[in-house]
């Protein structure tokens, strides 16, 4: 699997980004009203209970519209924070602080909420079963987002076409599942191979063939169990489909050993912060 990297530079390179998209091409013409020379202190304060991620994006936003301005963490990457706690204290001139505000938080926000939602999956599941994120993410923040599951405790899946074999649905409709199947162990060269079926039929026409993963998608609850019996001393196991908080601990009680909800990266609510003077 291709290694997310949260290097200083890339860091700095996306929040340049975010930066600019906000600023450019007059910068802040609100916060330009202030007073060059007005020193503050701010608070930054979660308002709910949450996973907290993202910081060093935060502070980075900050460094790059004020060098000076002092950003002092109260918690770290991957803590639990409660409604009212103080995630990190800044300091330095308002106007610049102002203008660094929303990107910072939006950072913030987005990172922690995934996070705190995959979090949610991980304790309704137990040890036994890892919770993946999937490609299901936002173009060009998926590092960022694959980052904020592992925050989260949960597991990253594959992270681009190039890492494994994964043979899905569309794949199975456009040709034949076994030569599909058996093409990708004749061409693997060392990459892992995931195999997607839907039916207990499936999953029977291709058992004892060498491959990696056995997919399990969109099956009801029995199935799922019947399939996991039989797959579970050829592959490891993995279901998709149909995954919400209200279903997960169900699906993990089938013994299966991954669960891939692509909710955690394509919809997760962020989390609320602000700052206060």
């Amino acid at each position: 699997m291709s290694k997310i990297k949260l290097s200083k530079e890339f860091i700095k390179s996306t929040v340049k980004l975010a930066l600019n998209e906000d600023l450019y091409p007059s910068g802040d013409i609100t916060s330009s009203l202030i007073k060059n020379d007005k020193l503050v202190t701010v608070k930054l304060i979660s308002n709910q209970k949450a996973i907290v991620g993202g910081l060093l994006f935060a502070k980075q936003t900050f460094a790059l519209i004020d060098n000076k301005i002092k950003f002092i963490i109260k918690k770290k990457d991957g803590s639990i924070t409660k409604k009212g706690s103080l995630v990190a204290i800044i300091k330095g001139k308002a106007k610049n602080i102002l203008i660094a505000e929303r990107v910072a938080l939006n950072f913030l926000s987005h990172i922690s909420g995934i996070a705190t939602k995959t979090n949610q999956f991980v304790k309704l599941v137990g040890k036994k079963t890892k919770i993946c994120c999937t490609r299901k993410t936002i173009p060009n923040l998926r590092v960022i987002q694959k980052y904020a599951v592992k925050l989260g405790g949960g597991t990253n899946h594959r992270f681009n076409l190039s890492d494994e074999y994964l043979i899905k649905d569309n794949h199975i409709a456009s040709s034949d599942l076994k030569s599909l199947v058996l093409k990708a162990i004749k061409n693997k060269k060392g990459k892992k191979i995931t195999v997607e079926v839907d039916t207990i039929k499936q999953l029977k026409s291709i058992l004892g063939l060498k491959f990696n993963t056995v997919l399990l998608d969109n099956m009801n609850i029995r199935n799922l169990r019947d399939s996991i019996k039989i797959a579970k001393k050829y592959y490891e196991t993995e279901a998709s489909g149909n995954v919400n908080l209200k279903t997960i601990k169900t699906i993990a009680s089938t013994g299966v050993n991954r669960i891939s909800v692509g909710s955690i990266t394509h919809s997760a609510p962020a989390v609320d912060f602000k700052l206060e003077i």
